[in-house]
């Protein structure tokens, strides 16, 4: 029978030096962190190399998690300071109209998914999109509670806010992506209902 440990005993386990433990907080939490980083990033490849460059710098910190917190809060943590100096030192990146061509090309190639997958991929890119044309604040307090599963508690304790606050704070992005949903791509959202 196999018993899968605690994010929490990993980590006692890897401080005791058993570190290929590590390899499964990693594969636990390698979708969040990647999905966390590029909604900063918004670029795959810098998204994959910083994902990689989070869990080494998670590894070196390890001993600096307290458990006061769960561990994907922690991470976050990581992630965010990551991605701000990752941002600072990028240049800023100019894309020329062959470039956007031949993305348009690739993203409208046929790839063999069926028409739900493809919808469903479409419906994901649309409230992407409108994330993205938020205020940072809203944007991160969607990111973390839908895509980060992360507790009001947890957010409040990222965000150096009461938990009532973020519910609060929470409820009014949610009416913010609603009105850039229904702006921005009301034809698209009246496909929905």
């Amino acid at each position: 029978m196999h018993i899968e440990l605690t994010d929490t005993e990993i980590i006692k386990r890897v401080l005791q030096g058993e570190q290929a433990l590590f390899a499964g907080l990693v594969e636990r939490y390698q979708q969040y962190v990647f999905t966390l980083v590029y909604r900063f990033t918004d670029n795959r490849e810098d998204a994959e190399e910083i994902s990689q460059d989070v869990f080494v710098k998670a590894y070196r910190s390890l001993a600096d998690f307290r458990g006061e917190a769960k561990f994907s809060t922690w991470l976050y943590t990581v992630v965010r300071t990551t991605c701000i100096t990752f941002l600072r030192k990028k240049k800023l990146d100019t894309t020329s109209i062959d470039n956007e061509r031949t993305a348009l090309q690739l993203e409208n190639r046929d790839s063999g998914f069926s028409a739900n997958q493809v919808e469903q991929k479409s419906r994901h890119a649309m409230i992407n999109a409108a994330i993205k044309l938020l205020s940072p604040d809203d944007s991160q307090l969607i990111t973390l509670f839908y895509k980060g599963e992360q507790s009001l508690e947890e957010i409040g304790q990222i965000m150096g806010l009461d938990p009532n606050t973020i519910k609060v704070k929470l409820h009014r992005a949610r009416n913010r992506l609603r009105e850039k949903l229904e702006k921005h791509f009301s034809y698209e959202v009246k496909d929905l209902h």
